[in-house]
């Protein structure tokens, strides 16, 4: 549990506030964590708009995610395009990209992981390598960079 005191000069819309107090909560997470009402402010579920001043107290309930280890695996791709540099992949329809909780291997990024064994770029962090945007296991189509 996050505990935040609102100081002078800090009144605004509180998603807004605890965007700029919790900078390692992406907006996405935020948004569900107020949805799913895990966000007082004063012992009360607040809503994104309500505007905080001085002296509320925001109290941010957060589940512990689960940690997963990625792994290489075998998994079939259909490689359009593959240099030193990038892979071109018509991703098929199903495939979940990345490695999260109740999909922690089977996904692209394990395959990929296969491929390009210790070249994977890091951009995105540890459980989220290569440069990835916006696709869901539905989406087909994507390029990964090495």
């Amino acid at each position: 549990m996050r505990t935040i005191v609102v100081e002078e000069n800090e009144a605004m819309r509180l998603d807004k506030f605890i965007a700029i107090k919790c900078e390692d909560l992406s907006r996405t997470r935020l948004q569900k964590l107020m949805e799913e009402e895990k966000v007082c402010v004063n012992e009360k579920f607040a809503k994104p708009s309500l505007k905080v001043k001085k002296g509320d107290v925001i109290k941010i309930e957060e589940i512990e995610v689960k940690s997963t280890e990625l792994k290489p695996q075998d998994i079939p791709l259909d490689i359009i395009y593959e240099d030193n540099d990038i892979i071109v992949v018509n991703k098929q329809k199903g495939l979940v990209v990345h490695p999260a909780n109740g999909n922690p291997d089977g996904t692209l990024v394990n395959a990929i992981m296969n491929i390009c064994k210790d070249s994977l770029s890091g951009i995105g962090g540890e459980l989220r390598p290569g440069i990835v945007h916006r696709l869901d296991k539905d989406t087909s189509r994507i390029n990964y960079n090495c």
